[in-house]
């Protein structure tokens, strides 16, 4: 099976998600930027608010592809003890790393939300989705950080997902990875689309602005 796009990849996943339709505590959260297109899909079906959760890795300083921590919407600071001890990193080139990357993640906070309050986490069931779940490394920091704000429980979502990232995540969560297919061999989220072009930030923008107007009009029928 291959999706024709994350529109329709959406769609299928909220059929999975149909417990959680209705229900006045439950709130879906997109990760920028190709988790939204699927995300606005799912809180659509499921008649529930939309919002984006950004996470922004934080590199090692001079091998940056090794994440050190990780900061997420809500002013979230979550770090790999393991190689911020092992690598001896100090303090100081995390508050470096934490500030530049607090900028991005500002910028698109902005860019995304505008003036508009994030959605409340605490106490509430948080559905959070991505397009796919190759290795979950972004999902996981998005985890730890929603982890922080004390939701009532935390649902991973995702068309998509590796097999053994799925089951990786079932000591992590309230309930396991929800997925349309976990493939026990993935070769990447790319060829489980026919359509996998990039998302834009106007997309994101564009679809999180009619997630909003929708919400307004349910609120004063």
């Amino acid at each position: 099976m291959v999706f024709a796009n994350r529109v329709e990849a959406g769609q299928l996943l909220a059929k999975e998600l149909q417990e959680y339709a209705n229900r006045p505590d439950v709130i879906v959260l997109g990760l920028p930027r190709g988790g939204v297109p699927v995300a606005y899909e799912v809180a659509k079906a499921l008649n529930v608010p939309l919002d984006v959760f950004l996470v922004r890795k934080l590199g090692v300083p001079g091998h940056e592809e090794l994440a050190m921590g990780a900061i997420a919407s809500g002013g979230v600071r979550v770090l790999n003890d393991y190689v911020v001890r092992s690598l001896g990193i100090p303090e100081t080139l995390i508050d470096r790393a934490a500030i530049n990357e607090q900028w991005e993640l500002e910028r698109r906070e902005q860019l995304y939300r505008g003036s508009q309050a994030p959605l409340e986490v605490r106490g509430r069931t948080v559905i959070i989705v991505d397009d796919g779940l190759a290795t979950g490394s972004t999902m996981r920091a998005a985890v730890s950080a929603l982890k922080r704000l004390e939701p009532a429980k935390i649902i991973i979502a995702a068309p998509v997902a590796s097999y053994e990232t799925c089951e990786s995540f079932k000591s992590e969560v309230d309930s396991s990875c929800v997925s349309v297919m976990t493939p026990e061999r993935f070769d990447g989220v790319g060829k489980w689309y026919r359509d996998f072009s990039q998302t834009t930030d106007e997309e994101v923008c564009s679809l999180l602005e009619r997630a909003q107007r929708s919400a307004e009009r349910a609120a004063h029928v």
